[in-house]
């Protein structure tokens, strides 16, 4: 059993394992109401995203389904992390609590085939930026912080490697991460431990909040009937995320339609307009809220 250490504890031992690290926005305080700790391990996930500001945008603010932060850190591709939350977070959810028990003893881990036990509270959860298909490589600077950061935070607290599972090893139906197996990672980890002082840090990246890039508002005229395009089903998707949703059909979501119409309208009434200003085509300034990612 052990309590969670502060946030300053937290990144320090980050930084001391040799990792790059990015403070987005206020994310020492950014967190779940609810129980934090005792903790006792780290769990990795893949986000089944690309694109690193997109990614830690998500994980910082969630979606309409699952309010942010998704986990502490995100891992990118180039092995940077960018801490998007501390404390309670909503990244394990329900898991087997004969899971919980055998990382609390660092024992062989047994099947998970049950969902009683909340792991929001137990663990720290760190994301990686992969899109999970098998497909999408795992570059070796991703690997090696991954290591890194489960050994920080091992170290720490005074475990071994065996307080690092992964998704998949605690919630039934997960896959992630896939890619990589977290035998071998914890095989990784485990040398690392061994090895004893940990390489001198890098320097941490100034604090700055991470901006995805986002669409340009491509004119009024740009919307009529029929058009198609992949800016209409990135706005579909972002319509979506805000619970904007009035389509009768996932089909055809790159057409702009009916259905496009009445969601924006749906959006711009949430935006505070109203009657004709609510027309369901898109202006300048209710687009640039609605935050749709470049294509």
């Amino acid at each position: 059993m052990a309590a969670p250490m502060s946030a300053a504890e937290f990144l320090a031992s980050l930084r001391a394992e040799g990792l790059t690290v990015v403070e987005v926005g206020d994310w020492r305080d950014h967190n779940r109401k609810g129980a934090w700790g005792p903790v006792h391990g780290v769990m990795i996930h893949h986000t089944v995203t690309k694109g690193t500001a997109a990614t830690v945008a998500i994980c910082r603010d969630g979606h309409s389904n699952l309010p942010g932060p998704l986990c502490h850190g995100v891992i990118a591709k180039d092995g940077t992390v960018h801490l998007v939350g501390y404390g309670r977070a909503n990244h394990a959810g329900l898991g087997d609590g004969d899971v919980l028990q055998a990382v609390i003893a660092e024992r062989a881990l047994p099947a998970d085939n049950e969902a009683n036990t909340d792991g929001n509270a137990r663990f720290y959860g760190f994301e990686c930026e992969n899109l999970g298909d098998g497909k999408d490589p795992w570059p070796e600077a991703q690997l090696d912080a991954i290591e890194r950061v489960a050994a920080a935070i091992c170290r720490a607290h005074g475990w071994g490697e065996r307080s690092v599972i992964g998704h998949l090893e605690w919630q039934p139906g997960k896959v992630d991460p896939r890619g990589f197996t977290m035998d071998s990672m914890r095989a990784r980890i485990a040398s690392r431990l061994k090895a004893g002082a940990p390489a001198p840090a890098k320097p941490s990246t100034p604090s700055a909040p991470a901006k995805p890039k986002l669409e340009p508002f491509p004119g009024a005229a740009f919307f009529k009937a029929g058009r198609r395009s992949p800016v209409i089903a990135a706005m579909h998707k972002r319509l979506v995320a805000e619970g904007c949703n009035r389509y009768k059909s996932t089909a055809n979501q790159d057409v702009w339609g009916s259905g496009d119409v009445a969601s924006y309208a749906a959006w711009q009434r949430k935006c505070g307009y109203s009657g004709t200003a609510a027309d369901g085509i898109p202006g300048a300034t209710s687009w640039a809220k609605l935050h749709v990612p470049n294509v």
